[in-house]
């Protein structure tokens, strides 16, 4: 059975910019992913854990795995149709004690969109709430469907920049908690962001930006991945599934069915 999405859900985005969902993957998947974390890690451990970016899935099969999996999806689907393509993914793993707080912006400010119709999956590696940094929203934010202007960030954080700060109320922040193997889905107009992990306890997720084939990435050195359905505007230039090459890449155990197949 695929998953499905409420007309309350489906309502609740409309409203207030962004949905919950708290329970998407198996617990043997999202160990998986966690482990892919860690793996990932040591083999760069010039990075900070919340800098884990896009660039790293584009040779990374488990990744491409974790993002493709239907159950995810199915409930994209739902928000921007059949047609289904990767924009970008970004582990943000934030460690107890020290973890970066992400400063209030919009998501599509940063992005090379038109249009600007998209959707960002936070699927939570390990449980998200208020004490270990969760991502805190002000809904109804994205409705005037107007991106506002950003500044450099005099503090440090997970984005270089943030929201000037009269446009954002944060008396009216609500906090996204989502248990581990759930996801929360947000509108990239939406202003939201959080606070840093001062907690015992990680913080860990893979946020996944997904866009319809009707959206073109207009960064030409961007590389992209058709995901579910065809590509019937022809805007983007899709690159195949990359193969999983043994002692190169984070064994996982559904390689048998990983659509790059194995060099």
């Amino acid at each position: 059975m695929g998953m499905t999405v409420s007309s309350e859900q489906l309502q609740k985005y409309q409203q207030d910019g962004y949905a919950i969902f708290p329970s998407v993957l198996d617990a043997d998947l999202i160990q998986e992913a966690s482990d892919h974390v860690e793996w990932l890690q040591k083999k760069h451990p010039q990075l900070r854990p919340e800098a884990l970016h896009h660039w790293l899935m584009w040779d990374d099969p488990f990744w491409l795995r974790l993002i493709a999996d239907d159950r995810l999806l199915d409930i994209v689907e739902a928000f921007i149709g059949p047609n289904i393509a990767l924009f970008a993914s970004h582990y943000i793993c934030k460690p107890g004690g020290d973890g970066l707080p992400v400063l209030w912006h919009q998501d599509g400010y940063y992005w090379p969109l038109e249009p600007m119709e998209v959707i960002t999956v936070w699927l939570t590696v390990d449980d998200s709430d208020r004490e270990n940094g969760c991502m805190r929203v002000i809904p109804g934010t994205h409705r005037p469907r107007t991106l506002y202007p950003h500044i450099r960030a005099t503090t440090e954080a997970v984005l270089s920049q943030e929201l000037e700060a009269h446009f954002v109320d944060d008396s009216k922040a609500v906090d996204v908690e989502v248990p581990r193997g759930g996801i929360s889905v947000h509108d990239p107009f939406l202003i939201h962001g959080s606070n840093p992990n001062r907690s015992s306890r990680r913080r860990c997720g893979l946020t996944i930006r997904y866009i319809p084939t009707s959206t073109k990435i207009t960064r030409e050195d961007w590389k992209t991945f058709l995901l579910r359905g065809t590509d019937t505007h022809h805007k983007n230039v899709y690159s195949p599934f990359p193969p999983f090459r043994p002692g190169d890449h984070f064994p996982f155990r559904d390689l048998a069915t990983y659509r790059g197949g194995v060099a």
